[in-house]
């Protein structure tokens, strides 16, 4: 079922709402809760709007309709650079950043639309990692996407472009949400990566077209990149930086809040260390992660691996739409038991033997059984296909 698109005059009026001066998001969506639709905001009198909170100047820029010509260029610049308008009220708008305490009322998204319904995770740290930290943003940033989760970061210099190239590197999703217009490169230096994720990802901002990097727009920024997520992975970050900052937000807003350890010697692991004192989940590798999440959301992730597991080895589930979605606690189907059962807690066994072990079963449908069993937290993989039992 595709979603209603907005006609041409109703996303003009969306913009215009957006591009009123002295309007903060609060007051639009507290406008937007009474009036239901910008058109009827826009038809409102004077008193109507300053009964609904709102300042004299304001109302008088509402009633003036002055910004409709701003708004119309801000459409030309939309389709010249292939955006779309999402607003609050679009069946595609992720329902997390809705039960935040200001969303936005409206997102700017150039890329597949279609990853904001995905369950995401936000990655965030420092603008000037360590060689450790920007190898680590790398390759958990590609491990929890090959997972299944949407990476979700702010596609500024260091950790965050070292999570949006870790998921792609792996053919995963994710989404960068700029401080910035969606047409705009910030910094210079990632116009090939913002060109790969305008295709293979997701760019989106609450800032209009054109819009220029501003410092203040960060923190701005940040509550959506953990609004939008089911949790934060802080990489490194001063005790005081931005990434200090999305992870205090995550708080607020009840999401999940990881961190990387880093050595004790460096600035940078001040951050991290500091969240883990504070009782965030210290974050060895990606199952650290997914093990942490919410039943519903491991249960999605495990549905979804085995799906593209048994894609990619050619075979497709017993019935067509095997999903564990529906199964009710950590119960195994038998494939995945028997695995489990002929797997060790103190010595790995390689997959092929494993083979041997588990008759009557195909490789694909070992591998699917192994992946599920990794996601429950039950086994651990090795390097060259060898797996143990967790104890």
């Amino acid at each position: 079922m595709h979603p209603p698109v907005l006609s041409r005059e109703e996303e003009l009026y969306w913009l215009a709402l957006k591009l009123v001066p002295g309007l903060g998001t609060r007051t639009s969506g507290k406008l937007l809760d009474r009036f239901r639709t910008p058109q009827a905001i826009f038809r409102a009198s004077r008193s109507e709007l300053e009964a609904a909170g709102v300042s004299g100047a304001v109302a008088q820029s509402l009633a003036s309709g002055c910004t409709f010509e701003d708004a119309a260029t801000q459409q030309e610049k939309m389709a010249a650079s292939g955006a779309v308008l999402v607003t609050i009220g679009d069946p595609r708008y992720p329902q997390p950043l809705r039960e935040i305490f200001d969303p936005p009322v409206l997102l700017f998204a150039r890329g597949r639309v279609e990853l904001l319904q995905s369950l995401m995770l936000g990655v965030v740290g420092t603008r000037r990692p360590t060689p450790y930290g920007l190898a680590v943003s790398e390759r958990i940033s590609a491990d929890l996407a090959h997972a299944g989760l949407t990476i979700v970061s702010g596609m500024a210099r260091g950790i965050d472009t070292g999570a949006h190239r870790g998921a792609l590197s792996v053919g995963g999703d994710t989404v960068a949400v700029l401080g910035c217009g969606v047409d705009v490169v910030y910094p210079s230096e990632n116009r090939k990566l913002a060109a790969d994720m305008a295709v293979k990802g997701l760019i989106v901002s609450e800032f209009p077209m054109g819009a220029t990097a501003f410092p203040q727009n960060f923190p701005i920024r940040n509550r959506i990149i953990s609004g939008m997520s089911v949790g934060v992975l802080v990489v490194e970050g001063a005790q005081y930086s931005g990434s200090a900052i999305t992870a205090k937000l995550a708080m607020d807003q009840g999401r999940e809040v990881f961190a990387i350890p880093g050595n004790i010697t460096s600035k940078l692991s001040w951050g991290p260390n500091l969240l883990i004192k504070q009782g965030a989940r210290l974050v060895q590798d990606w199952n650290d992660v997914v093990s942490d999440l919410p039943v519903e959301s491991r249960r999605h992730l495990i549905d979804k691996g085995r799906k593209r597991i048994l894609a990619e080895q050619g075979a497709t589930p017993e019935g067509g739409e095997a999903s564990l979605l529906s199964v009710p606690g950590p119960e195994l189907d038998g494939t995945a038991r028997r695995a489990l059962e002929a797997l060790q807690v103190d010595a790995a066994v390689h997959l092929d033997d494993l083979l041997e072990k588990v008759e009557d079963i195909s490789p694909s449908e070992l591998i699917a059984a192994l992946f599920e069993l990794e996601m429950l937290g039950l086994v651990k993989q090795l390097p060259g296909k060898n797996f143990v039992k967790v104890w």
